[in-house]
């Protein structure tokens, strides 16, 4: 498994992996977590948690992933295909504001990306997509219409969805991604958040 610090890449065999997650109890994934940003602040916030974004490119990840924070890892992996170093340890996912390949996978309920997801996940796990109007909007969907398909995808693959729930502008500025505070001062400034608990 490829993980980043810096501008180093480091593999990383299981063994390394389970003694870095041994004494955490909750264990949160961000998947395409882009430069990083949401998964820094969220390990710095929570620190009896262990974090671990995911990313399939690097050079987005070379400034947060210098940071000596000891509960927070970068891997570098495509989420279609999720090392299987991770099946079975995963408490929580956070899809932040997808584009392109994940978004893509979200909307045409690929077996690989809901399969992997399924096979990460520990029994009782939760997991949140944001949803940005403009990322959709380049594959054809109004915010709405693709956060019913995605919504729709979800259910269908077993999870126990909560009523989803609108962000404006002010939302987005409180949100720690750098993508949030981008939207939050675009054209279009709203998004949609939706949770779900695996059954």
């Amino acid at each position: 498994m490829e993980t980043i610090r810096g501008k180093t890449s480091l593999n990383m065999n299981s063994t390394e992996l389970y003694a870095r997650l041994a004494k955490y109890k909750r264990i949160s994934l961000d998947l395409g977590t882009g430069d990083g940003k949401f998964a820094f602040c969220h390990a710095q916030t929570f620190p009896s948690h262990f974090i671990i974004g995911v990313d399939s490119c690097r050079e987005n990840l070379h400034t947060y992933s210098r940071t000596n924070v000891p509960n927070l890892l970068y891997i570098i992996a495509n989420a279609q295909s999720l090392p299987h170093e991770l099946h079975g340890r995963i408490s929580h996912v956070t899809i932040n504001f997808p584009w392109g390949s994940l978004l893509s996978s979200l909307l045409e309920n690929d077996p690989k990306l809901i399969c992997g997801l399924e096979s990460i996940l520990g029994s009782g796990a939760q997991l949140e997509v944001r949803l940005n109007g403009g990322a959709l909007s380049e594959q054809g969907w109004s915010l709405e219409s693709g956060a019913e398909r995605i919504f729709q995808n979800l259910e269908l693959a077993g999870w126990h969805l909560n009523t989803p729930v609108h962000m404006d502008a002010h939302a987005l500025r409180n949100f720690p991604s750098t993508w949030a505070k981008r939207l939050a001062f675009g054209r279009d400034p709203r998004a949609i958040q939706i949770s779900a608990n695996l059954k």
